[in-house]
């Protein structure tokens, strides 16, 4: 049996960017739509504003008032039938927030805010009109119309073009900084995950392996998988001949029944990886589930 997500525990303070990092299949995406409760969790609880959400209209109407989600692909996520105002102003209409004249005049501002101007042109067109970088600015602006605490920002970037991706992130960073908003940034880019994130959760198969403050769990990682996932990241300099890969993980044809997951790839696995580790600390801000701690 694969669990999607296994036993995941994290908190996420007002303004903070946390990242969820890891390979394809890690069960980052799942995370979230359990957080918006679009999928039901087997066990465990998801604590909002000091409340648990419950399964009740009330509890759900709270979290996704609070709560807007950035998908991955901007052309998949906006409806292409629906003009820029329409797709915008959704989520308000939704929520019953304002007339007609607010919502237009909301529509308006937050395309300005995401810098697609003359915002009253733009509002007038159809997404296949718009380029791939506008149209997941469309995509922010509709998280942002309702004002929310918590974006979940599922890869923003990874469709974009290089270019674009540096100023979707620059944009992203001053809008959370200027509304004090909250991010749960997914992603399998540690460069990016390094420039926008405070705070990292390294996830293997369902698992969070580690934990801590962007810079500490990056620069002096202690869980193998963690330094592999860093050895991974292309050297863009030809002639560095100094940097050397500090993991060689092994191939794998499936997952384990007990112990570590990462123990079939794991280079250090010794017989108390069939026990699973649980995340230690080793200072206040920093965690890892492993037996082995990497210098």
């Amino acid at each position: 049996m694969v669990k999607a997500t296994d036993d995941i525990s994290f908190s996420v303070e007002k303004g903070e960017v946390f990242v969820l990092a890891g390979e394809s299949g890690s069960g980052k995406s799942t995370i979230a739509k359990l957080i918006l409760k679009s999928i039901e969790a087997d066990s465990g609880k998801i604590i909002f504003d000091g409340q648990e959400i419950q399964n009740d209209q009330k509890s759900l109407e709270k979290i996704r008032m609070n709560c807007q989600m950035i998908h991955q692909d901007p052309y998949d996520s906006i409806n292409p039938r629906m003009k820029i105002a329409d797709i915008v102003s959704e989520p308000l209409e939704i929520h019953k927030i304002g007339n007609n004249e607010m919502r237009k005049k909301r529509v308006i501002e937050v395309l300005q805010e995401v810098k697609l101007e003359p915002a009253e042109d733009i509002m007038k067109k159809y997404p296949h009109m718009l380029s791939g970088g506008q149209r997941q600015r469309v995509v922010l602006a509709r998280a942002l119309s309702i004002k929310p605490k918590i974006i979940l920002a599922d890869e923003p970037v990874s469709m974009l073009d290089v270019s674009i991706r540096a100023e979707m992130l620059e944009l992203m960073h001053e809008l959370q900084k200027k509304y004090e908003i909250s991010f749960i940034y997914i992603t399998h880019d540690l460069a990016t995950a390094r420039y926008f994130g405070q705070r990292i959760g390294i996830l293997y198969l369902g698992k969070i392996v580690e934990m801590g403050l962007i810079d500490d769990v990056l620069l002096k990682p202690r869980h193998p998988y963690t330094q592999a996932l860093i050895d991974a990241i292309s050297e863009p300099d030809p002639e560095n001949l100094n940097r050397i890969k500090k993991i060689r993980i092994k191939d794998s044809d499936g997952t384990i029944d007990e112990g570590c997951k990462f123990q079939p790839r794991c280079p250090y696995v010794m017989d108390k990886c069939k026990v699973e580790p649980d995340l230690k600390t080793i200072d206040e801000k920093h965690s890892f589930a492993c037996y082995v701690e990497l210098d």
